[in-house]
């Protein structure tokens, strides 16, 4: 299941991102905001919570910079969240960092290009091997 949220100011880059997703036909469940004032802390725990349910979870956030939502993601034990904005990051986060929720900021990354790198990293698996034992470090 994929699990996306925003804060305020990352709304209207998440609604985008919900009209990819049932473009798609890709399950999803959207975790607020509906565009009231939140802090991105408490969308980031909620996106975090459901995300760890399951190691096929995997969740998208976004705030104005997706820097301050991504630093509240990587807080919680078993997150490994990607700020992206960019087709090679999107790809190698999932390849070799197993990243499970992907981060964008709303004022610095276009909605087209947000979709382009959320089908890739949706579409991109972990590759394992040699990058179990760093995925392994990180969760220490």
């Amino acid at each position: 299941m994929i699990y996306i949220g925003s804060d305020h100011a990352g709304y209207s880059l998440k609604t985008s991102l919900i009209d990819y997703l049932s473009e798609s036909n890709i399950e999803f469940i959207d975790l607020g905001c509906d565009g009231e004032t939140v802090d991105y802390p408490d969308i980031a725990k909620k996106v975090c919570k459901k995300v760890l349910e399951s190691p096929d979870n995997r969740g998208v956030l976004v705030c104005g910079t997706g820097i301050g939502i991504s630093i509240t993601a990587n807080r919680i034990k078993g997150i490994r969240a990607a700020l992206c904005g960019d087709y090679y990051s999107a790809k190698y986060t999932r390849k070799h960092n197993d990243a499970n929720i992907i981060c964008f900021g709303k004022h610095v990354t276009g909605a087209g290009l947000a979709a382009e790198l959320l089908e890739v990293f949706l579409n991109t698996d972990f590759d394992g091997g040699k990058h179990i034992p760093r995925v392994c470090k990180i969760e220490q």
